[in-house]
């Protein structure tokens, strides 16, 4: 490659986005290089876009946000997975030790040294080369658009989620809220042999795409338990399992009191709030379960490809918006104040 120089989107704080001149990276030992084409946009980097913070995490340096990228392979470093020139791929973008008795027994999002793309200090994908380590991408099938490839980083986040479920054939499930995590965590439910998938959220907009596309909805406001039964028992034809996706203590606690006893809740969406008030001692009467859920193990990239391959999952119909690299700060606006919109890609474009 004869150039020395590449564009990329630099965060510097709080709306202040920047497309920047940056030396083209050099993979090292066990690296791929990959010229990224497609870039999901989602709720950390909105976060980080908005507040510069998101949840513990604060951009105290100029950072290169994004984290859901696919590409091409256009170099390597020695050692590295030897994978075609031209090769596309999907990126994963949390990258553990490896060492750790956590990395070693496939629970390396756990890892208490990994690192992730677009989580300040570590630079993210919204430029147009980033290296990779060569075990963290994931080639596409060759019949599959490389903007799908954006979409298994968030559709191994749903696998992953379903799998912590105990999901079990024939279980009716509760999904709350309908962005594009709740989405796929419903259609990866349904995949998996749910009885039943109801997907509730305060947006009517997001209630009328699930529901287009065979989703069972409810009015989030609806699950909201009458206080004067507060304390009631829990309805033995309620939910089996609850996957909250919303991120919103509220949110939570009604699919909570929506479960039958002795169900599940899962938390996949990160709360907004530290502290969220359960009903520990209802739940502990009604024998609940509650598991939470962080990102993808071992095998769940893998298994988010072969699903969008599948066609079993329909991950395309989530992108709503496409904006090229030196639109990025339009994107990131777009996505923060739109609620019709659910997944916005930027491309960045670099060459092969």
């Amino acid at each position: 490659m004869d150039r020395t120089t590449h564009r990329a989107a630099v965060l510097h704080g709080p709306k202040d986005l920047r497309i920047e001149d940056r030396p083209l990276p050099e993979p090292t030992a066990g690296e791929v290089l990959v010229a990224v084409r497609a870039v999901g946009l989602r709720g950390s980097d909105l976060h980080y876009y908005a507040h510069g913070e998101n949840g513990p995490n604060v951009l105290r340096q100029p950072t290169v946000p994004g984290h859901e990228p696919a590409g091409v392979v256009v170099g390597r470093g020695a050692g590295a997975v030897d994978l075609p020139h031209g090769t596309a791929v999907a990126v994963e973008p949390a990258h553990p030790c490896g060492r750790c008795a956590l990395c070693r027994a496939g629970r390396y999002n756990l890892c208490p040294l990994g690192t992730c793309f677009g989580s300040p200090p570590t630079d993210g994908a919204l430029a147009e080369y980033v290296c990779v380590p060569g075990d963290f991408v994931h080639p596409l099938p060759a019949t599959m658009d490389i903007r799908l490839g954006a979409l298994v980083e968030p559709l191994a986040v749903a696998v992953h989620a379903v799998r912590r479920s105990g999901l079990q054939p024939g279980a009716r499930v509760l999904v709350t809220g309908a962005g594009p995590i709740g989405v796929l965590v419903a259609q990866v439910a349904a995949a998996s042999g749910a009885g039943s998938v109801t997907v509730s959220d305060v947006a009517a907009a997001r209630r009328e795409f699930a529901a287009r596309h065979g989703m069972a909805t409810v009015d989030a406001a609806d699950l909201t338990p009458d206080p004067e039964r507060a304390h009631a028992l829990a309805d033995p034809d309620g939910y089996d399992l609850v996957l909250d996706c919303s991120g919103v203590g509220p949110a939570l606690v009604s699919g909570i009191r929506a479960l039958r006893p002795g169900g599940t809740a899962v938390v996949v969406g990160n709360p907004n709030r530290p502290l969220t008030d359960l009903p520990l001692a209802w739940m502990q009467r009604q024998e609940l379960s509650l598991v939470t859920s962080f990102r993808y193990a071992a095998g769940d990239f893998p298994a988010a490809v072969r699903l969008a391959a599948s066609g079993r999952i329909q991950p395309a119909e989530l992108v709503t918006a496409v904006f090229p690299l030196e639109r990025a700060a339009e994107a990131l606006d777009t996505a923060l104040t739109d609620r019709t919109q659910l997944k916005v890609l930027i491309e960045p474009g670099g060459e092969v």
